[in-house]
């Protein structure tokens, strides 16, 4: 069975009528992959919906259906900005073989808001020509290609893959799917309709009274039947509202923690260190104006200052000479004087007088007294000169200080900017808390109704074997009858086949998802064996040893692997060539294990594979892988308008 083509018209986000072809190529390779990309919102979910709808109506396991009727349900999918007089139409084009030759079927449902008789109107078209009496058992038609109870098997999300993964026993839609796939189902319905000719058999075998009150307890039977037929399937519809609202939980707390929730509810706390961030940058700052107000401004003349340090020392010297020479020269000339009145010989006096200038220092007639500081003056601009140095090293302690407080404060004052404010902050938190409540209530809800389910199977229980002890007692015992003596041994037979069966298939079921699991996972030395538990269903692991592996050695990435190795193995052991539609298809997985499933799971899981992903998921080298591989044989865009509230399919992908 292979999907062809789907036409969706003011379904859901989708305005108009778009055409879809999901066919896939065969020109000698086979391309399997038909690959939509969209945001969260922008309609990827509805397309799995859609498809759904198409194949099963008002039996459909639709995501957003809920506990609603299948007329409520068909509005909820209107697009409400349908013009007037259109309607809503759903078509699939499908292709399977009969007799070793494709076959191809077109399923068309249109409807309208509020639709009549809560219905809409379905038409198969086999070869381009409508076939009515198609039309007519297309539900029991439908079971021989792609049943109801595997189909899960097939068309499935991330969501129900990490349910999976987490949970120790497979959810009901799971379990339901795998009795269904194992044929249980059929053995049971024997077992049922069985008990049924038993009961008509005693009937027709009674007397008046004896139906009378056969009659009577069948009744009750039939109510507690009843009862419990419907606390069941409430109790499905609970479950699964307890998985929407456990899931809603999860998002709204991500969201509030995402958008600075958690931070707003420290935010007295941030404004408090902000604040006393901001007192120590306004001190740091004080002590830079002391500097500032002080000598620091002197930095920038400090080469002036040392010159002038120089020519004071200069002058200081200068004038240290000059009145040595003056000195000098004031005793010379009373010694020459002395030497003149004791009637010293002229040419000696003129030698010793030239002796005396030769040896009195000279001084340059060129300096200039520019400053002429005194002892004081001169003091003071050592002492300044000294201090700079001091100055210049402390201010830039102080400057570096100072940047370090103001990158603090800048990254206190981007929390406060991140942090919701409070009004925001308020409103992420009551959604979450209404959540949790929503979420709390479906639990006990839940509960009450899981109770209430026991205590009616008990009555019905109890029931049934009143049923039988009156057969055996008033009827069996004066009637023994051929036929109800071999029902009971077929019943006795019918319990052995269904285990038998079980052992069978559940041997070959471990078989696959062993195989699945073990080249998906790619550690050969892991796992060696994958076994089902025949009553739950649950899955348990060994090594080579046949030691048991516990699941909580698993990643969560493997975890997830080995789900989809479940759902996998399942397909095979179906031998149904189907289809497979995974909507989310990666979900949480880490890249290792994300290329496992790029590379293994996704150009062999079916003939046709049908993948909704966002940009965050299969991301641009996984696409380019997939390409490379000539794995994709159509990509589609879900471009989805806020503001008009719809979403248009554009061919190609993200990258």
């Amino acid at each position: 069975m292979k999907f062809l083509e789907l036409v969706l018209q003011n379904f859901g986000p989708y305005i108009g009528r778009q055409t879809i072809d999901l066919s896939p190529k065969d020109d000698g390779e086979l391309a399997p992959i038909v690959l939509f990309g969209g945001m969260n919102g922008g309609g990827k979910t509805t397309l799995m919906d859609a498809i759904r709808l198409a194949l099963y109506g008002h039996r459909a396991q639709c995501s957003t259906r809920g506990n609603l009727s299948y007329g409520d349900f068909l509005t909820q999918c209107v697009n409400r900005r349908t013009p007037a007089g259109e309607t809503t139409r759903l078509e699939l084009l499908f292709e399977h073989i009969i007799d070793d030759r494709p076959v191809k079927y077109r399923i068309v449902r249109t409807w309208t808001a509020n639709p009549k008789d809560g219905k809409d109107s379905l038409g198969i078209i086999d070869r381009e020509w409508p076939d009515p009496a198609l039309a007519e058992t297309w539900d029991e038609y439908i079971e021989n290609l792609l049943p109801l109870g595997i189909s899960n098997l097939f068309l499935f999300d991330g969501e129900q893959v990490k349910e999976l993964a987490e949970l120790d026993a497979p959810p009901p839609l799971v379990t339901s799917a795998i009795q269904s796939l194992l044929g249980l189902e059929l053995a049971e319905r024997l077992a049922v309709d069985l008990e049924i000719l038993v009961n008509r058999k005693r009937k027709e075998l009674a007397d008046a009274a004896e139906r009378e009150a056969l009659e009577e307890i069948e009744q009750r039977l039939e109510r507690c039947q009843q009862e419990f037929d419907a606390l069941d399937a409430e109790l499905k519809a609970k479950t699964k509202e307890l998985d929407r609202a456990m899931r809603l939980e999860r998002d709204a707390t991500e969201t509030f923690r995402a958008e600075g929730g958690k931070i707003a509810g420290e935010r007295s706390r941030l404004e408090e260190k902000l604040d006393e961030q901001r007192r120590e940058v306004e001190q740091q700052r004080d002590r830079l104006r002391e500097w500032v107000s002080g000598t620091l401004p002197l930095l920038m003349v400090r080469p002036l200052l040392e010159a002038a340090q120089r020519q004071g020392e200069a002058e200081r010297q200068f004038k240290i000479d000059r009145l040595l020479r003056s000195t000098l020269l004031e005793r010379d000339a009373r010694l020459l004087e002395q030497l003149e009145l004791l009637k010293f010989p002229k040419t000696k006096l003129a030698k010793i007088q030239a002796f005396l200038q030769q040896e009195t220092p000279q001084l340059d007639k060129d300096m200039e007294l520019w400053l002429d500081l005194d002892d004081r003056q001169r003091e003071r601009l050592h002492r300044i000169l000294e201090g700079l140095e001091t100055c210049q090293t402390e201010a830039e302690a102080v400057r570096e200080r100072l940047r370090q407080l103001q990158e603090k404060v800048d990254r206190t004052e981007q929390q406060i900017a991140v942090a919701a404010p409070p009004e925001e902050y308020n409103r992420l938190f009551d959604n979450m808390n209404l959540a949790k409540e929503e979420r709390q209530r479906l639990e006990v809800a839940v509960e009450v109704t899981r109770r209430q389910r026991q205590q009616c199977e008990d009555k019905l229980l109890k029931t049934r074997r009143e049923l039988k002890n009156y057969g055996e007692e008033h009827i069996d015992r004066h009637n023994v009858d051929r036929i109800i003596q071999m029902s009971k041994r077929v019943q006795g037979t019918l319990t052995q086949f269904r285990h038998q069966l079980t052992l069978r298939k559940l041997n070959k079921l471990e078989i696959e998802v062993t195989e699945c699991f073990r080249y998906l996972l790619h550690k050969s030395n892991l796992v060696h064996r994958v076994v089902v538990d025949a009553e739950d269903f649950t899955l348990s692991l060994f090594d080579r040893t046949g030691q048991s592996v516990p699941k909580h050695r698993l990643s969560a990435g493997e975890k997830q692997l080995l789900a989809i190795a479940f759902l996998w193995g399942l397909a095979r052991v179906s031998e149904r060539q189907l289809p497979v539609a995974i909507d989310t298809p990666l979900g949480r997985l880490d890249s290792s294990h994300r290329q496992n499933l790029i590379e293994r799971y996704f150009p062999a899981a079916s003939q046709q594979v049908i993948l909704l992903s966002t940009d965050t998921e299969i991301r641009e080298a996984e696409v380019q892988q997939l390409r490379d591989r000539d794995a994709i044989a159509r990509e589609y865009l879900l471009e989805y308008n806020p503001k008009k509230e719809q979403t248009i399919v554009k061919p190609g992908y993200f990258w």
